[in-house]
């Protein structure tokens, strides 16, 4: 559940956006990337969004179908543009990411009452992001499907200053949404935001103290770290050649999706979850590079037989 987006992504790696001339067009958005990471798995996923009332809400419905992701909670705002979000790609680190979501993103105008929470209450995991808790309705939404759910509810930290007042604010915000988490996933700078910890045990510490069963913390090149009441698991990275980095995370959090619907233990679902985002750095768009379990698992031995 959450934010949607038609990426527009150059096709010129290494080119300032004002000297790009060739684009491509791709599904997007990080929860719906998760959706269709997951789908690449053989999960049933569907996704709670909204587009505008245009031909990228249209395509946006396209793509969906296309990736096997259920579109009957996606719903049109009439006078809301679809939103946009370009990029520059200058590997291996620097992928500036500019959002076109004005006045408003539909997404944002998710509403509480007009949600099937018999079919979120139903589905074995619900993912929602910290973005949905940035304005109303979305947040009361958010809130209200988060509480609906009995089974495995993934809170993704998905920090983006550009949505929030203050981290304070995104802080203050994030605390109720964490009472109805069974899981929380975020990088260093997205732990820090929500429980005021930044180094990444004292951060797992902090995320299950308020009552989480499982922390997950990205490290970027140190890898990531898990954290339940029972075990602390550490696996470094999956050395790729990076093309661009946006959609790793949500590769990640598909792939994580996988391995607890499948009851893998944590260090299987790191390592699995972490060669899924590496797959997807390697390649230029998000949704469309997202990896089957076939090319993971490949990733994982090849590593393995490198590794002295």
């Amino acid at each position: 559940m959450g934010r949607v987006s038609v990426d527009v992504y150059p096709r010129d790696v290494g080119v300032p956006l004002e000297e790009v001339e060739t684009f491509g067009k791709y599904l997007g958005g990080s929860p719906t990337n998760v959706a269709v990471a997951a789908a690449r798995y053989g999960h049933r996923t569907a996704v709670v969004t909204r587009t505008g009332d245009d031909p990228f809400g249209r395509f946006i419905h396209r793509a969906l179908r296309e990736y096997g992701v259920d579109d009957r909670f996606v719903t049109a705002v009439p006078g809301l543009p679809t939103p946009l979000a370009f990029c520059e790609i200058f590997p291996p680190d620097d992928f500036p990411l500019y959002f076109y979501r004005y006045p408003k993103a539909p997404d944002m105008e998710i509403r509480a009452g007009e949600l099937d929470l018999g079919a979120i209450a139903a589905a074995r995991i619900f993912w929602a992001t910290v973005t949905g808790l940035s304005a109303e309705p979305s947040r009361e939404a958010t809130l209200a499907a988060l509480a609906a759910h009995p089974g495995t509810t993934i809170l993704d930290l998905d920090y983006r200053p550009m949505f929030w007042a203050s981290p304070e604010e995104a802080r203050r915000r994030t605390a109720p949404a964490l009472e109805h988490a069974s899981v929380a996933i975020g990088n260093l700078e997205e732990c820090e935001v929500a429980v005021g910890e930044r180094e990444p045990r004292a951060a797992a510490r902090a995320l299950l103290d308020r009552g989480v069963s499982v922390a997950i913390v990205k490290q970027g090149p140190r890898g990531v770290l898990a954290a339940s009441a029972d075990e602390v698991v550490e696996v470094p990275p999956t050395p790729v050649e990076v093309v661009n980095g946006l959609g790793a995370g949500d590769a990640f959090g598909g792939a994580v999706c996988h391995g607890l619907l499948e009851g893998w233990p944590l260090d299987r679902i790191l390592r699995f979850a972490g060669a899924a985002g590496a797959i997807v750095a390697s390649r230029l768009a998000c949704a469309d590079a997202m990896p089957t379990a076939g090319e993971v698992e490949r990733l994982i031995e090849r590593n393995a037989e490198a590794t002295p």
